[in-house]
């Protein structure tokens, strides 16, 4: 993974907590936010890659004249997802909501694609 853009104007020290907090309670937050940070780039990168096949699968579509969206394969995916949620002790319910936007963008890009296609 490269360096971020914003490597140079993200203060991973920024916070609103008083400065009469105790230093060692401050050290061990900003080590626990910083592998928070570590998952939250990793997420990003993750979804760029996951957009990068939707988007294949778009221009599939458009090639073909298929339908942007395919409801029984989204609904196939957020069980599957609150499952998987469920095991990870992660709340399907936010799983749901989570890929409900994804799956919403997705359509979008696809319907761009198809338009942009004819």
């Amino acid at each position: 993974m490269s360096e971020p853009r914003d490597a140079e104007t993200y203060d991973p020290l920024a916070t609103s907590l008083s400065e009469a907090t105790d230093t060692a309670i401050l050290d061990e937050l900003y080590a626990i936010r910083g592998s928070i940070d570590n998952i939250d780039a990793t997420l990003v990168y993750l979804l760029a890659e996951r957009f990068k096949y939707t988007q294949r699968v778009g221009r599939l579509k458009a090639e073909h004249e298929l339908p942007p969206s395919d409801p029984n394969r989204e609904a196939a995916q957020i069980q599957r997802l609150k499952r998987l949620a469920a095991d990870a002790e992660l709340d399907p319910d936010f799983a749901e909501q989570f890929l409900n936007f994804i799956i919403s963008e997705v359509i979008r890009h696809h319907q761009k694609i198809a338009a942009d296609h004819q």
